[in-house]
């Protein structure tokens, strides 16, 4: 009986075997000033797992086993945002031609081996001039987009499933300036893990325990190796982004309605028809920083409505 005892402790010590919500939990109270004993106790998890996350955190800032590529990048976040933009924009010839573009645009000095290597992890095949987005994140050749039917025509905000949320915790991505990564509390039986764009803007203190708006029926993605399973609402202008805030009162699940789009949300956005990209285009605050689609406001029942802190006519997204 000891002995079974000792490998089953010895198997929850390992802390990789830890879901992504457990450790963002046991940061989460590390970050209340909870001690290992009291954290350990709480969530049933010998001190040693307890102990190994949190040192774990403390050296890289994040909790989340991401994958192991066995070799570090080369560029920057910003300078492999801006290669991205260059083989999908340009429809250049060769791999060198477009690292002599890239050069250009960013400053970089890197090798065509490096770049291809980049683009090859970033999920870009085929021919350097054929090189498009594709639903996956993947990239596939040009071809011609279907004509949208009546149907499809249809699209308004009521498509959208906008929810309440809590952010749990929150903590930077390793090896980016911008990211963080989120567990997000919806009303649900596990919270969602949230990849948001928002690190330059926001400080990550004040990311934690924060009701939020999320977007909840995008098809989740991996980014940067997390799987991203929601998007985080924003207003946002040239050099500024603020969380839309819902109304006091509000609870994490809470329906977003908009009067007058009475529809059920789709249980996922279709990539293909562009759902999410035609809806977004109309979504603004107003003069008063009230999130609208087309003037009416995102309202929870019985509650008021969202609002951004100080951003007025500005987009949302």
């Amino acid at each position: 009986m000891q002995d079974q005892s000792a490998n089953v402790t010895e198997g929850m010590g390992r802390s990789e075997e830890l879901s992504d919500f457990q450790r963002g939990t046991v940061v989460g109270c590390h970050l209340s000033q909870k001690s290992v004993r009291e954290i350990s106790a709480l969530l049933n998890l010998p001190r040693s797992t307890v102990s190994a996350v949190i040192l774990k955190w403390k050296r890289g800032g994040i909790t989340t086993a991401l994958p192991r590529s066995g070799r570090p990048h080369k560029l920057k976040e910003e300078d492999r945002q801006m290669l991205e933009k260059v083989a999908l924009e340009k429809c250049l010839p060769s791999i060198e031609a477009l690292t002599a573009e890239f050069q250009t645009a960013s400053g970089a000095n890197v090798s065509s081996t490096t770049v291809r290597r980049e683009l090859h992890e970033m999920g870009f095949r085929g021919r350097v001039s054929s090189y498009s987005k594709s639903k996956g994140g993947g990239q596939k050749l040009v071809k011609k987009p279907a004509a949208l039917s009546q149907e499809d025509d249809k699209v308004d905000v009521s498509c959208l499933d906008l929810r309440v949320g809590r952010i749990i915790t929150a903590l930077q991505l390793p090896d980016t300036d911008g990211l963080y990564m989120e567990q997000v509390d919806v009303g649900e039986a596990l919270p969602r893990t949230v990849v948001s764009e928002v690190a330059k803007h926001i400080p990550v203190d004040q990311m934690q325990n924060r009701m939020v708006v999320l977007l909840c029926n995008l098809k989740p993605v991996k980014i940067r190796g997390v799987l991203n399973q929601a998007m985080v609402m924003c207003a946002s202008s040239q050099d500024k982004v603020e969380i839309l805030d819902p109304p006091g009162g509000a609870v994490p699940g809470d329906r977003v309605t908009f009067q007058g789009f009475p529809g059920e949300p789709d249980k996922e956005l279709n990539p293909k028809k562009k759902v999410w990209e035609r809806v977004q285009s109309d979504l603004r605050t107003d003069a008063q920083c009230v999130a609208t689609y087309n003037g009416v406001a995102f309202e929870v029942a019985g509650k008021g409505v969202c609002k951004a802190q100080t951003l007025s006519d500005s987009e949302i997204k």
